[in-house]
């Protein structure tokens, strides 16, 4: 059977001027059954739009925080590092990918791209911002759950798993503060965050705030989560 071809979003490193890929992305969708290509960095629309063409699916990789000019705030102090290059390929790479209806996961960094391309707001920093009642941002090792989230009944997610909750693995300091009205939330950190979302009328547009690529192994939720994704690539 002919796999499916998954385009993944590079992982940029300005200081090292190079950009990359974590293998944990690229094994969990070949465990998946999918076949993983790294993408160029670049803002041009008309050759993402070929790009995404090309690709039975996407995937919104991790990474820094997104420029909060593009949801219309100031840069506070606890913002981190910002690559605008990359916002400005993903914007263009998500619309490319609405307007193929083309399946579409975001982890971390890319449920918070999916909602800024869909005119949602982020919190900028949640220890300044929000609070630590949750630990969102966990330290090594990345493979063992730091939080659980509680899935919404009803929502694709819960059909998906069949479970109420889950235990996540998280690093991020910014997160969803207002939900794109395009989209719906499908989970919820103990602390009332928006963890998991999806897009009605849509094949497939997911986002999760987790790292499930850290614990495929482990995780038979994770595990469900990238086969669902792919099928709907194939």
């Amino acid at each position: 059977m002919k796999k499916p071809i998954i385009g993944l979003v590079p992982i940029v490193d300005p200081a090292q001027n190079r950009y990359g890929m974590s293998p944990a992305y690229c094994k969990a969708l070949e465990c998946a059954g999918a076949l993983p290509v790294m993408l160029p960095l670049t803002p041009d629309a008309a050759d993402l739009a070929q790009l995404a063409a090309l690709c039975d699916g996407l995937l919104f990789t991790g990474g820094p925080d997104i420029h909060p000019a593009r949801y219309g705030e100031e840069i506070l102090p606890a913002c981190g590092q910002i690559i605008p290059e990359r916002d400005e390929m993903e914007e263009a790479l998500f619309q490319a990918a609405l307007a193929a209806d083309k399946p579409v996961l975001g982890i971390c960094r890319g449920i918070q791209v999916l909602n800024v391309a869909l005119d949602g707001i982020l919190w900028q920093d949640l220890p300044s911002q929000y609070g630590n009642a949750v630990l969102h941002s966990q330290p090594e090792p990345y493979d063992q759950p730091c939080h659980k989230v509680s899935v919404v009944q009803g929502t694709p997610l819960a059909r998906l798993l069949g479970q109420r909750e889950i235990a996540v693995t998280s690093r991020h300091h910014q997160a969803i503060r207002e939900l794109a009205a395009p989209l719906q939330a499908m989970a919820y950190s103990p602390d009332g965050l928006v963890e998991a979302v999806w897009m009605p009328g849509k094949r497939f547009v997911w986002g999760v705030q987790w790292h499930p690529e850290s614990v495929y192994q482990t995780s038979q939720a994770s595990r469900k989560l990238f086969a669902a994704f792919v099928e709907q690539c194939r």
